[in-house]
């Protein structure tokens, strides 16, 4: 158990947070290398130029509805993807110090009985990054293709709606334009994911130990090392406690920012959709990224939730122990533990709305307000 890392259950995360520029490695952060080198090159060139082509498309089109909602929805994604970007190069320290402290004895799996546990979860992780890289990927793939099949029936039109300082109607302009286009949204794209399943894995991190001071609250014996191993618990608490208000720290801006845009995308996306002849292959794209989005913030909800239904479940697993008849100190002890665990361990946007099934519910209908709204106003 000695050599258990955490870091080594998101391996995939992490290398292809790497490879966007975004994972020194090892506990380090940027340095003047050629690594922080490449991260600001492809932020500039890449992120940058795409977003910039999008927000100056906007002014010219603000006053077309149809035409603003369609570059918008597209472009508030892209566009937070940079501050999410901000936000998690800006913790960085924050969040190489957050393994650091995975990694320490009182964290780490000690023994095999905790192995099912951390592997249970992770699977649940892992169900969730794959699934969610599917519908994306799949996603960007149609976006990627669409453009293709209708540039055979002469409509040279990109993929995405953004301006450029030439015609984008000629050849090679166009060919360079769709090139350049398909490089950016699919290196966003793949640096949003994991942004977003990284911090899956966060809340899954947290979601563990809860697990792993549960089991270990069951398995107090009466023997004359109750009293020890309940106060080792205890300590297992508070650090649990730290350890999940460091990580919300560092992405309660990120969640509060992602839920809006995706509410306003997804609202938007429901209006484009509206817009178009569902049988056609810009339907297909919309359909997708709106499948896309919903799974992004569910998979923020449904981790959020585990954290808190896992962490109310700690003052109940003492009783499951064998406390009766042990001594005056350690009733006490459970008494102060089970009060401190009343209030379980709740994932929050700087504690505006708590993540949990309830709110991803809500989530949807505030989208469907929004493009019930948008629908009334394109039709007047």
């Amino acid at each position: 158990m000695d050599k258990f890392d955490w870091r080594k259950t998101i391996n995939v995360n992490l290398v292809v947070l790497r490879f966007v520029g975004l994972w020194p490695a090892g506990y380090e952060v940027y340095k003047m290398d050629l690594y922080l080198l490449y991260s600001t090159f492809t932020s500039i060139t890449i992120i940058g130029g795409h977003n910039l082509s999008q927000i100056v498309n906007i002014y010219y089109v603000y006053a077309d509805l149809e035409a603003l909602s369609g570059t918008i929805f597209i472009a508030a994604t892209n566009i937070f993807a940079v501050v999410k970007r901000y936000f998690f190069i800006r913790n960085l320290k924050l969040i190489k110090k957050l393994f650091i402290t995975l990694n320490t004895y009182q964290f780490r799996p000690t023994i095999s009985r905790h192995l099912p546990l951390v592997n249970r979860s992770v699977r649940s992780w892992k169900t969730a990054y794959f699934s969610f890289c599917l519908i994306v990927y799949s996603n960007v793939t149609l976006w990627s293709i669409v453009p293709i099949i209708n540039h055979w029936v002469k409509d040279h039109k990109l993929p995405f709606e953004a301006w450029y300082p030439f015609k984008t109607d000629l050849s090679p302009n166009y060919e360079l334009a769709y090139v350049y286009q398909l490089i950016c949204i699919w290196f966003i794209t793949v640096s949003n994911l994991n942004l977003d399943t990284f911090i899956y894995a966060f809340m899954m991190f947290i979601g563990i130990q809860c697990d792993i001071l549960i089991d270990d609250l069951k398995h107090l014996e009466d023997d004359k090392n109750f009293g020890r191993k309940l106060t080792n618990c205890i300590k297992h608490h508070e650090e649990i406690l730290k350890f999940a208000k460091n990580s919300n720290d560092f992405f309660n801006y990120i969640i509060l920012g992602q839920i809006a845009t995706s509410t306003a995308a997804l609202a938007l996306a429901m209006f484009q959709l509206s817009l178009v002849d569902v049988s056609s292959g810009v339907a297909y794209t919309h359909v997708a990224y709106i499948f896309g989005m919903s799974a992004e913030i569910f998979w923020y909800c449904w981790f959020g939730n585990e954290v808190e239904l896992k962490s109310a479940q700690i003052p109940y697993a003492v009783f499951e122990s064998q406390w009766i008849g042990q001594s005056e100190s350690a009733i006490k002890n459970i008494i102060i533990l089970c009060q401190r665990c009343q209030k379980p361990i709740k994932i929050t946007a700087i504690n505006l709305f708590t993540l949990s099934l309830h709110t991803f519910i809500g989530i949807l209908r505030s989208a469907w307000s929004y493009f019930a709204v948008l629908s009334t106003v394109n039709s007047k």
